[in-house]
This record gives C-alpha cells, sequence and structure tokens, in this order.
C-alpha cells in the first residue's frame, strides 16, 4: 500500500498527466499511519492499560527525524548553491519551519497552493510529516482519555469517541474549504480525520472485520485498490481538496486494509518490487520533492523542465532512497538490526523492562529536540544574514519611469528600488492598514477614505488586486480634485460580476463582498468609479467560454452604477511566467533576459472585449500598458523593479505613475 501510494505522488509531481490526482498519494499515507500507530496504541492500552508516552515517542523519534532531518540537512545545503539568490531567505525559513514539525501551518499561513503548477518550496512536502507529528502528540491523549471512559461506560466508548472527533474534523474540512483553503488543505484539524478513519479501520480489525467471509475480504480488496487508482486518475489539482473528494482515496485505503486481514492479498501487492517500495516508501518520499524542486527553481519556473527530464529526477530519488534506507533510517530506527543474531541478549519482558525502556527513551526525545532547535535556529539565522545583503551591480541607473515604450535596464541597478529582497513586500499601503480585503472576508471595508477627507465627492477604487496597486494614482488625483477616496478592494476578487473559484472552490465569499461593494457604490453615487480586475479566473459556469461570461460580467457591473458616476476600466498590466526578482537574481548583468514579450505578456483579446464593452456602456477604456511595455515587457524600468511579483506592479512602479494616471483620469472627468 505504501508502495502504490508513494508510485502516485512520485508520478504525479513528476508530471505524469495521466495521474492527475496523483497527489492523494497522501492521503493513502494518512490513512496507513492512522491504522498502525492506533493498533500500536491500542496494544499497549490492552497490556499495561495505560500509554508509557517516553517509549512511544522515543520509537516516532527514531522511525521518523533521522531520515527527514537528514534530508531537511542536504537540501538546505543545496538550496543555498542552486536556489536563486533572492528566493534563498525565504527557502531557510521553511527548513527553520521543518525542523521545528510546523511546515504545515507556516505554508497555511503563506497560502501556499501546494497543487499549483510552478515550483514551491523545496521543503513544502514536510507538510505531510508536520500533521503526523502533531496528530502524535495529540492522539495517545485522546485514545487514553477514551480507553479510560471505555472502562467506566462500555467498550464501545473508544469507537463512538474516535468517530466523534473524525466527523468533527471531516466538518472542520468541509467549513474551512470554503472560506480557508489554505488551512482546509495545511492543518491537523482538517486533515486529523484520514489518520482517523485509519484509526476506526484498527479498532474494526480487532473485532467483527476478523470474521469477513474471504469473498467480502477479496471484495473490499478490490473495491478499494480500483477506488484508489480511480482517485488518482479523477482528481485534479482544479478539485476542490480535501472534502468531499478526498473520501473516495481515504475510504478505498480502509477497505484495502480492513479487507487484507481475510487474506486477500493479490499480487500486485505483495511481490517483491512492491514489498521493497514499500520499506523505502518513507525515503523515497523525503528524496524525490527536492530532486525535482531544486533544479527547477535553479533554471527558473519560467523555463519548465520538460517531462523525461522530470521523470529521470523522480526515478533518481529511488537509489538515493536506497541509500537513505540503508545508512540513515534503519540503524536509528532498529540501532541492533546489524548485530549479529548470536550475540544479541534476549529482550527483557515484564513492568520493570518495560519502566527501564522507558528511561532510555528520555534521552532519545532529549537529543532530537536539541538537533531540531540547532537546526532551526541554523537555518534562521542563515536566511537572516543572506537576506542583508543585497543582489545588485555595481552600477547605478537614472529615474526613467513614466515615459512611453521604455527600453529595460540592462543590469540589475545598485540604487534598484525595491530591492530584489523586498520585491514581494512592495504593495500598496491598503495592505498593512487592513483596507485591501483578504479571501475570507465578506464584509466591506467602508471605514477606509483617503484624499480629501472635507471633500464633497467622491471617487472609488474598485476591484481585485489589479485595482489596488493602481492605489496611488487614485489617491493622487483624489488630493488634486478634493475628492473622498474610497477602496473597494479584495484579494482574488474581480470588479466583473461573474462566480469564479479559487483553489478549486466556488468563491461565494467574492460574490457576498462584490454585492455590498455595488450596493454601497449605489448608495454613495460616487463621481468617479475606477474599475481594476486580474482576467486569469476560473469560472464556476463552465458551459460558456470565460470570454463571453468576462463580458457580460463587466457590462453588468457598468450597469450597476449610478447614473451620474463616471466609469473607468482599467487594462490589465503585463504578466510574466515567473516573479522577475527571482529570474533577476540569477541575471544581474543580463536583466533584459527577464523581460516578457509584449505579445506573451498581455492579452490583447481580453483588452479588446473590455474595451468594446466600455464603450458600449458609455464607461472610459484606460491602458497605461505604453508606459510599461514597448516590444518587450522589461522588469527593470530606469532604477525602478517594476514588478513585485509575476503580474502585480510594484509599489514605487505605481507611485512613478502615478502623474500619468491622473492625466488619463482626468479626461474621464
Amino acid at each position: 500500500m505504501r508502495a502504490l501510494a508513494v508510485l502516485g505522488v512520485v508520478l504525479y509531481h513528476s508530471g505524469v498527466s495521466a495521474l492527475p490526482g496523483g497527489y492523494a498519494g497522501v492521503d493513502v499515507f494518512f490513512v496507513i499511519s492512522g491504522f498502525l500507530i492506533t493498533g500500536h496504541l491500542l496494544s499497549m492500552l490492552r497490556a499495561d492499560g495505560t500509554i508509557r508516552f517516553a517509549q512511544f515517542y522515543s520509537r516516532r523519534i527514531r522511525r521518523i527525524l533521522p531520515a527527514a532531518l537528514a534530508v531537511l540537512i542536504l537540501t538546505a545545503v543545496a538550496s543555498l548553491c542552486f536556489v536563486p539568490r533572492v528566493d534563498v531567505p525565504g527557502t531557510m525559513h521553511d527548513a527553520a519551519a521543518t525542523a521545528l514539525y510546523v511546515p504545515n501551518l507556516l505554508f497555511a499561513v503563506q497560502g501556499t497552493d501546494y497543487l499549483a503548477e510552478t515550483s514551491p518550496s523545496p521543503f513544502q512536502h514536510y507538510w505531510s510529516l508536520g500533521i503526523e507529528e502533531q496528530f502524535y502528540l495529540l492522539w495517545p491523549l485522546i485514545l487514553l482519555g477514551a480507553f479510560l471512559l471505555g472502562r467506566r461506560v462500555g467498550k464501545r466508548a473508544v469507537v463512538v469517541v474516535l468517530s466523534v472527533v473524525v466527523a468533527a474534523s471531516f466538518l472542520c474540512g468541509l467549513l474551512l474549504l470554503h472560506t480557508y483553503p489554505a488551512w482546509a488543505f495545511f492543518s491537523l484539524p482538517s486533515r486529523g480525520w484520514e489518520l482517523g478513519i485509519g484509526a476506526l479501520a484498527a479498532c474494526a480489525l480487532s473485532s467483527a472485520a476478523r470474521m469477513l467471509p474471504a469473498w467480502a475480504g477479496r471484495l473490499l480488496v478490490w473495491s478499494g485498490l480500483a477506488g484508489i487508482v480511480a482517485s488518482f486518475a479523477l482528481l485534479t489539482s482544479s478539485t476542490a481538496f480535501p472534502g468531499w473528494a478526498a473520501l473516495l482515496p481515504v475510504l478505498s485505503t480502509a477497505a484495502v486494509v480492513v479487507g487484507g486481514v481475510s487474506g486477500a492479498q493479490p499480487r500486485v501487492l505483495t511481490n517483491r518490487v512492491m514489498q521493497a517500495l514499500g520499506r523505502w516508501s518513507y525515503s523515497i518520499y523525503l528524496v524525490h520533492w527536492p530532486l525535482l524542486t531544486i533544479p527547477q527553481l535553479a533554471v527558473g519556473v519560467e523555463n519548465e523542465l520538460p517531462v523525461p527530464i522530470t521523470l529521470v529526477l523522480g526515478a533518481l530519488s529511488l537509489p538515493l532512497a536506497v541509500l537513505l534506507y540503508r545508512f540513515v533510517e534503519e540503524p536509528f530506527r532498529r540501532p541492533n538490526s546489524f548485530r549479529r543474531r548470536d550475540t544479541e541478549a534476549p529482550v527483557p519482558a515484564g513492568p520493570a523492562a518495560r519502566r527501564a525502556r522507558s528511561k532510555r527513551a528520555v534521552p532519545a526525545i532529549a537529543v532530537a529536540t536539541a538537533g531540531s532547535l540547532t537546526i532551526a535556529c541554523s537555518a534562521y539565522a542563515v536566511g537572516f544574514h543572506i537576506d542583508r545583503i543585497p543582489v545588485t551591480a555595481t552600477e547605478s541607473a537614472q529615474r526613467e519611469a513614466g515615459m512611453p515604450y521604455p527600453a529595460g535596464t540592462t543590469f540589475v541597478p545598485a540604487n534598484v528600488t525595491p530591492l530584489l529582497e523586498d520585491a514581494s513586500t512592495s504593495a500598496p499601503p491598503t495592505n498593512a492598514d487592513g483596507c485591501h480585503a483578504q479571501e475570507e472576508q465578506t464584509q466591506l471595508q467602508t471605514q477606509c477614505v483617503y484624499g480629501a477627507a472635507e471633500g464633497s465627492e467622491d471617487v472609488v477604487l474598485f476591484g481585485d488586486s489589479h485595482a489596488e496597486q493602481w492605489f496611488a494614482g487614485v489617491e493622487l488625483l483624489a488630493e488634486d480634485a478634493s475628492l473622498r477616496l474610497h477602496t473597494f478592494t479584495k484579494s482574488s476578487c474581480p470588479a466583473v460580476s461573474i462566480s469564479i473559484e479559487n483553489q478549486g472552490s466556488p468563491y461565494t465569499a467574492c460574490d457576498q463582498w462584490r454585492d455590498s461593494a455595488l450596493r454601497e457604490i449605489s448608495a454613495m453615487k460616487p463621481r468617479l468609479v475606477v474599475l481594476g480586475s486580474y482576467g486569469k479566473v476560473s469560472p464556476v459556469d463552465g458551459s460558456h467560454s470565460l470570454r463571453s461570461q468576462w463580458e457580460e460580467g463587466l457590462r453588468e457591473t457598468i450597469k450597476a452604477m449610478p447614473a451620474e458616476t463616471e466609469v473607468v476600466v482599467l487594462a490589465d498590466t503585463p504578466a510574466h511566467d515567473s516573479a522577475p526578482a527571482s529570474c533577476l537574481s540569477r541575471n544581474v548583468e543580463r536583466a533584459t533576459s527577464c523581460d516578457a514579450e509584449r505579445d506573451e505578456a498581455i492579452d490583447p483579446e481580453r483588452a479588446a472585449s473590455e474595451r468594446k464593452v466600455a464603450v458600449e456602456t458609455g464607461a472610459h477604456f484606460v491602458d497605461m500598458n505604453k508606459y510599461l511595455c514597448a516590444d518587450d515587457c522589461p522588469v527593470i524600468i530606469g532604477d525602478i523593479l517594476a514588478y513585485r511579483d509575476t503580474h502585480h506592479l510594484s509599489a514605487p512602479m505605481a507611485e512613478a505613475l502615478a502623474p500619468r494616471f491622473v492625466e488619463e483620469l482626468h479626461r474621464a472627468l
């Protein structure tokens, strides 16, 4: 089963298109882990009436940490050597979180998309280990409490308690999936039910499942295997996951586990190859992700590695995993595994021996804790130090932003602003003062007013972060024209009236927020509304083209504006294949190699359709891209890094273009 799970994960990450749901192999691992750990703990409870926590955690440490920390250290060293310089500090911080067993929480806070097509952190696969390690901390306490309760109210108390925990966790995942998708994917409360299903399978095997007839066992095993394979083939990166979709791989795995006790063990799982892959599966999982991501980051995510190369890299994880298993995983898990059998002392039994083993477990826990803290502090310190070293050439550049059809600066100037390492945080002030609504928010931020507080008329900046990026220009207009500026902007929520998906789920929070904004604008009757939206979205309605829905949605939004309000529709800004700062850190003296061709960075068809709708509805269409592109769209113009990421302007660039933007807006007034 572990072999099947790791094959699904590795092939998926290697780019095998036939397995778009191979990531569900992680869910198979979760069920198996919950099953094995619960079975072990139940045996301990029945034998001793309690859980010897030091002994339990010592075994978990020997099983998990040596290999995990060895790969962590090697991955950190490889990242220092090959990951683009500007990305190294963030990578080291990821390493620190991994050493502290909380990488899943860090990635949830960051809102990282594990299923994204671009290469994320080399440590991102540790999120599943973070969930398991946190599960191991809490699950023994829950199981002990259920066991003690069972002594008073009956043996079924354990199953009842576990069932309640599983149901609560599943419900938590469903709720988070539509409000905080990243937390639904990465957090223990929303994924714990998968390990809990394995725990319930362990409980089942101690009772009725042992009396299953052979035919029922075979039915469970083969139907379960079919379900796992189906999940690998049918789920995709756009599937709302976890949630209802996760039931397929999770329940299928539980069926194979429960059915297997009847003796139904198909050769597809019991042959030598699968057995060997199962033994090495943990090591394969650990090494495959850095092997795939670090080379991709080294050449740049804009230069996607071809599938034959990623398959070779994925295959290379096997021999490396065998070495890791042979020389790290096994020696630490079984310290006596290399001694001759005839020299081994008999394993003592009885309460006194168990107490002695618990005492010996304490040093292992202390060493593991000290080692993890040392690695975490070291990684964070290295990242902090590197983050303070600017990545630039020695030559400076002049301010040139604001001129039409600019030529890009051919190097990274010593006076570049923002610095490459600060690019990702170079956002408008509304990002920091709470006036840009985050994805989960539905309430309109009506308290956010800028410009001329004493003004008698209003201007509204309305849309997603592609509207927000023009805040500096609209604020300058408001100050010049004595207008009150209201910012109605929300992450990933276009002003266009169209229902879209966000990380595979309907973005209902966007619909609610947009409706509130339209009602507020209708009541306010502002002098001007500036609309900005990012056009690369996934509509909920798949029966019509995005282009037709986008045009109709834009028309609907404009028609919802008060009759006396002037409306400006902003053309979308250029988009790049990867974050320019990352590319520039690899090409300090060849900055123009990071520029994008205009025809690839700008969608002329969407711009034409938006212009057409604006003309038909009496709105104004403003295209600022002549100040950002000629034949190419340079990433550095003069001394300014133009973009903070793949498709947002940096704050200095938006400020430099503000006077030009105001000139365009004045034409609408």
